[in-house]
């Protein structure tokens, strides 16, 4: 079945109402945290204080006696008995020298290296007992120089023995002599330096775990708020606790948000999964929001230059980036894959700029660990691009939309000059729609009337791309990939015709178990209603990737299909059988099995019976039951793209930004569940422009102390700080994969930043207000007002 086809399946593109959502709104969720399990201990982890500093010595004596302590573990207590965290992606230097890959320990041995670094684990009765003791484990620090900022690694104390000089790889892409030579005959160079801010993930639920060990089956089970379980429990069986892996279920229920942070396998899951066994006991523990700001990877950090070479009519000749990278104190789980393959490769935008040459250096620093957070690399790439592209229009007295219509890819497919090849898209139509829906026509008027208050009105362009379904997995593994990235679907038909559905990707607020329910009723002409989704338990659902990169529909989706496949293959059989007819008469569509030529026809339900009452058909050639799964490996990325339009109002006088107007059209080739789409979008361009006005991570330069730490400290957006937002959507559905779909989960965040910006230095324009970085922050755009004036 192709895409063309599928879109016109029943319940394919209908907002049916989320089936998760009954039981969230009426409190029934099922959370980690509101499992409470047999002999259930509660665990305090002590946190390094410093920055940088030896562990000299550790007492735990007086905490051990305390009431209710049942152990007390440090890094003299793992150390030799376990690995360490590994990380996921191997990236080549070009020196041809794998990266620098340091110890992670999951308690720290000899020295910690940010404020939030694992020193201790403390079990106790109650989780007051464990606080107490946790508070009177007294260790003798020797302080070191710390470093926080990307800028100064290289010149500052060196972290980890295997990186002396703090770098963890030096890396690139594109072909530097053709871009040089570009550049020395180009008409015009614009050149940009600009900072991507961190950013501190803050999911509604914090994460959390639950480790406990059958000393009958010696088996271990891990509760954990978690995205990817399978991948979660490989990392933890095969490269830190060298367990058999199905000696180790991990279950991840429901799940309250994620946006990346909760994609990765943390020393906490280890520590509770191991000491379990050590204890014969189960063991909790649920992060608190303070906890959470220090130690959950952070998103981002990336400082950058960028040089775009143009011809004397603005077209696109050659850019030229160098990017350096703040991986923190240690490479998580997909750490350095963020700054490289997810982010170069993606610079290449929506534009024919024939060469594009990327140089990145990632480098260590006194933080917590970076990793991919809503986006993962794309956002950084279309911040740094769709700025740039703002201001070759201006340097070139082109407006924004021109700049970019000058260049916009128009025929497909296209390779790029940064590895990727867009199979299909749209981005005229995308930017001529988005362009309607913000009525721009109408942008002047609106600009006067600010004026009139004294406002300082702008508007600002971002037409993005991402690449979603990470594929495929041989050249992913040439890429330095270190596991597979395809998806399983399992179909189980019962008797009665309902249906469970298996699937390795994870829902934690995506609506997987509306939208995968929609694709299987959609097929197979049964109501949404008789179909249920399964996911998060290794224990029972097959081998899968998780959910991350925008994948599930294109991937975990594509897999579902492949399995429905199956299952018609072999229900037209047993249909064939029961009409008296050849299989390859056998048609079926709207849940009737007919003959072709004929009015015979029997519906899908006869058929599932059946296959279970083996007396109705021939066993020499069928088995009995209708139970199929399959694997999906995708042959390429999806695309995702869209032109996003943000008019902002500026007081002047104060610095404060208001954004007034937003409007995103968004090409995800073809839409499931329109609804759950729009809230996709919704939620994502509320991120992104949290990221760009509101949200920036801050540690103290000398003491590496971090700043903000806190809500009081870290500014979120909220509701008020919108307005209503005006969507639409363009379908080119994609070429390579059943469903046709591109995926929708990260666009907003990654479409919105840039556009913000772009629209705020619109706006400021007027005053000499060249640049700035994000968040524009009341001060910060005062202060640049103030400069300009100065």
């Amino acid at each position: 079945m192709g895409a063309s086809d599928f879109s016109k399946l029943p319940h394919i593109g209908e907002a049916v109402l989320r089936k998760e959502d009954y039981r969230f709104l009426t409190g029934a969720g099922n959370y980690t945290d509101d499992i409470h399990l047999a002999q259930e201990q509660q665990a305090v982890f002590v946190r390094s204080p410093h920055a940088h500093a030896v562990i000299k010595a550790i007492d735990t004596a007086k905490a051990s006696a305390m009431p209710g302590v049942m152990r007390i573990f440090t890094g003299k207590d793992v150390e030799g008995k376990m690995g360490g965290l590994p990380c996921g992606w191997l990236i080549t230097s070009t020196d041809g020298q794998p990266m620098k890959e340091p110890p992670h320990p999951i308690l720290a041995q000899g020295k910690v290296r940010y404020v939030g670094d694992h020193v201790a684990m403390v079990v106790a009765a109650t989780l007051e007992q464990a606080k107490n003791a946790a508070e009177a484990v007294e260790v003798d620090y020797e302080v070191l120089p710390s470093v926080v900022k990307v800028s100064d690694a290289a010149k500052a104390a060196a972290l980890h023995e295997a990186a002396p000089d703090n770098c963890c790889y030096k890396w690139a892409i594109g072909d530097k002599g053709q871009v040089d030579a570009a550049f020395a005959n180009a008409a015009h160079i614009t050149k940009l330096d600009l900072t991507n801010n961190r950013l501190i993930p803050n999911a509604m639920e914090p994460r959390a775990a639950i480790g406990s060990y059958n000393r009958g089956a010696d088996e271990y089970t891990l509760y954990v708020s978690n995205q990817n379980p399978h991948v979660e429990r490989l990392l933890m069986t095969a490269f830190v606790l060298g367990l058999p892996e199905h000696k180790v279920r991990v279950i991840a229920p429901d799940v309250g948000g994620g946006f990346g942070s909760k994609i990765f396998l943390y020393a906490e899951d280890v520590c509770l999964t191991w000491a379990a066994k050590q204890l014969n006991c189960s063991i909790k523990w649920t992060a608190d929001r303070s906890e959470a700001f220090l130690s959950d990877a952070h998103g981002r950090d990336h400082v950058s230059h960028a040089e775009m070479a143009m011809d004397k009519d603005g077209k696109f000749l050659a850019m030229r980036v160098h990017t350096d990278a703040n991986m923190g104190a240690y490479l998580s789980t997909f750490a350095s894959a963020v700054p490289t393959i997810l982010y170069a490769t993606l610079l290449a935008g929506q534009y024919t700029c024939p060469q594009v040459y990327v140089e990145v250096d990632a480098w260590f620093t006194n933080t917590a660990p970076v990793d991919a957070y809503r986006g993962a690399g794309r956002p950084e790439a279309t911040y740094l691009l769709e700025r740039l592209v703002s201001r070759c229009g201006w340097d070139m007295g082109l407006s924004q939309d021109e700049i970019r219509k000058r260049n916009f890819i128009t025929q497909w497919p296209y390779q790029t000059p940064v590895a990727l090849q867009y199979d299909v898209g749209d981005y005229m139509q995308c930017m001529t729609k988005a362009q309607e829906l913000a009525d721009v026509a109408g942008f002047d008027a609106r600009r006067q009337a600010s004026e009139a208050k004294g406002l300082k009105r702008g508007i600002g362009y971002s037409s993005y791309i991402e690449a979603c379904g990470i594929a495929p997995s041989n050249i992913a593994g040439a890429l330095g990939a270190r596991a597979g990235l395809f998806e399983c679907g399992e179909v189980r038909v019962h008797p009665t015709g309902s249906v469970t559905v298996f699937t390795g990707s994870h829902s934690h607020g995506q609506g997987h178990e509306t939208t995968f329910a929609q694709v299987v009723a959609g097929r197979l002409g049964i109501p949404v209603e008789n179909v249920d989704v399964v996911h998060g338990d290794t224990g029972r659902v097959p081998f899968g990737m998780g959910t991350y990169g925008s994948r599930s529909i294109s991937v975990g989706g594509a897999a579902i299909m492949k399995a429905l496949d199956k299952i018609e293959t072999k229900a037209k059989k047993i249909a064939a059988h029961l009409m008296e007819a050849s299989d390859a008469d056998i048609e079926f569509a709207n849940g009737e099995f007919t003959v072709k030529g004929t009015d015979k026809k029997i519906p899908f339900g006869q058929v599932a019976l059946t296959a279970y009452v083996p007396h109705n058909y021939p066993l020499d050639k069928l088995e009995p039951g209708l139970n199929e799964t399959a694997f999906y490996d995708p042959t390429n990325f999806t695309f995702p793209a869209g032109t996003y339009i943000c008019e902002v109002e500026v007081d002047p006088a104060t610095g404060v930004v208001r954004v007034d107007r937003f409007s995103a059209v968004d090409d995800f080739g073809t839409i499931i569940n329109p609804m759950i789409v729009e809230g996709q979008v919704h939620g994502g361009i509320v991120q992104g422009i949290g990221q760009a006005l509101m949200e920036n991570c801050v540690y103290d330069e000398h003491t590496g102390q971090l700043l903000t730490g806190s809500f009081m400290d870290y500014a979120m957006p909220r509701a008020d700080d919108f307005p209503h937002f005006k969507l639409d959507t363009v379908c080119t559905p994609c070429t390579h994969n059943p469903l046709g779909t591109k995926g929708c989960g990260e666009a907003g965040a990654i479409g919105s930043p840039p556009a913000v910006i772009n629209a705020v230095l619109d706006a400021l324009a007027p005053l000499g207000v060249k640049d700035f970085d994000m968040p524009a922050s009341p001060a910060r755009v005062w202060e640049a007002i103030q400069s300009a004036k100065a």
